[in-house]
């Protein structure tokens, strides 16, 4: 089992950058591959991107491609998405989630949000104009 915690959201100017950060707790980290999904007001969640367990390889929903990166330190615990020229659309709570993956390839991941077993509360990013 695997406990998450987001921070780093926050209110931006459009064309602004933050950095979000995932703490993960248990000593199986690397067990994990790794995702982040967000949440606007009055909509479903959205895949924004996805990370092997040992980051080799990662996945960018086409929404994101090429303005957010994401990365992993397994000896931190640790999941990071540097969000960069930032949009009024990507408005959202940002939630970090863990999909157990201990029993496939290390450079395996998913972009089935309902593949991720282990959800963390969320960060609030909001995006101004």
């Amino acid at each position: 089992q695997v406990q998450l915690v987001e921070s780093g959201g926050g209110l931006v100017q459009a064309g602004g950058s933050l950095r979000l950060s995932c703490a993960a707790s248990g000593r199986t980290f690397s067990a994990y591959a790794m995702g982040w999904i967000r949440q606007a007001p009055g909509k479903e969640r959205e895949f924004v991107a996805a990370i092997s367990r040992s980051g080799s390889n990662t996945y960018y929903a086409d929404s994101v491609k090429g303005r957010f990166t994401m990365s992993r330190d397994n000896a931190k615990n640790a999941v990071y998405l540097q969000m960069n020229g930032l949009k009024p659309e990507d408005t959202a709570v940002y939630f970090c989630a863990a999909d157990y993956a201990y029993y496939r390839d290390t450079s395996a991941y998913t972009t089935h949000i309902s593949d991720f077993d282990y959800w963390g509360q969320g960060t609030q990013v909001t995006v101004s104009s």
